[in-house]
């Protein structure tokens, strides 16, 4: 039988969440200590581990047809490859920093100077639609420290917390783009190969779906059905159902996590008790 050929990042965070995913639609993967390849022992799957710049080629060259990869490498080495769907994890920002005690105003103060980053094409491309010339230096890891060592006047590279950025003490002045992980696809991905997929993605939507919301049960007077089910719209519509003690209705539905506090504070307010909250594991729509 034909396997999928996925490829992750060898090591660090965006590893785990990969793997987790994975997990999560129901794979399950044979991993052992330093390996460069893994089987899925219950889903026709096999998994790649390699360094994460060297994955658009990968894909590119169909030597995997698929990988989990941070949108922001696509952007910088791969911006002609396929992007299935956006994992919602992972996520970061690829911006510029200057020291702290460098005056900044605008991207203009920019011009005529150096840059030390591992995004030179994002770069370019950006300081380009601002007319902005400078001399990019590229740094493979350790961005951080060229302006403290006399290498460069600024750096560009990826944020999320900011505390390396802190602790080497410069400030973000410019956000080039916003990223997170995403399932891109091989241009060779074969149709047979594509089934396959399709089932991995249908797996992976009801993965992140699930994520994204909350089941709530609640108690409520009859009276007030009405007025909750306008709160509650749910997946198609809220289930009701008939408590033992007269006059009331225990009322079940999915809300979007992101909204969660404020629908809470809308329910209590019409009459709404009770409220229990469960985490969704899967949700197929």
């Amino acid at each position: 039988m034909s396997k999928l050929k996925i490829a992750i990042q060898k090591s660090g965070r965006l590893n785990q969440d990969s793997l987790k995913i994975l997990k999560d639609c129901g794979i399950s993967i044979d991993n052992g200590k330093d390996q460069l390849k893994a089987q899925a022992s219950n889903f026709p799957l096999e998994v790649l581990y390699l360094r994460n710049g060297d994955i658009p080629q990968y894909l590119r060259d169909g030597v995997v047809d698929v990988a989990i990869i941070g949108e922001n490498v696509l952007i910088e080495k791969g911006n002609d490859i396929r992007i299935a769907e956006k994992l919602g994890f992972s996520k970061c920002r690829v911006s510029i920093a200057v020291p702290k005690n460098e005056a900044y105003t605008s991207i203009t103060d920019l011009n005529n100077t150096r840059i030390a980053t591992s995004y030179p094409n994002t770069v370019q491309q950006y300081l380009k639609k601002f007319n902005v010339a400078a001399d990019i230096h590229v740094i493979n890891g350790s961005v951080e420290i060229a302006p403290n060592i006399g290498l460069a006047n600024a750096i560009c590279d990826i944020v999320s917390s900011g505390s390396t950025l802190f602790k080497n003490n410069l400030k973000e002045v410019e956000v080039l783009l916003t990223s997170e992980a995403v399932l891109a696809v091989s241009p060779q991905i074969s149709k047979e190969k594509q089934q396959l997929l399709d089932k991995l993605q249908f797996r992976i939507q009801a993965v992140l779906k699930a994520r994204k919301s909350k089941y709530i049960l609640l108690n409520a007077p009859n009276s007030k059905i009405n007025d909750i089910i306008k709160i509650l719209p749910g997946m198609r519509s809220p289930t009701v159902l008939p408590l033992a003690e007269e006059g009331w209705s225990s009322i079940h539905t999915v809300i979007e996590k992101n909204s969660f506090w404020e629908v809470i504070d809308k329910l209590k307010a019409v009459g709404a008790e009770g409220l229990l909250v469960i985490p969704i594991e899967k949700m197929v729509l």
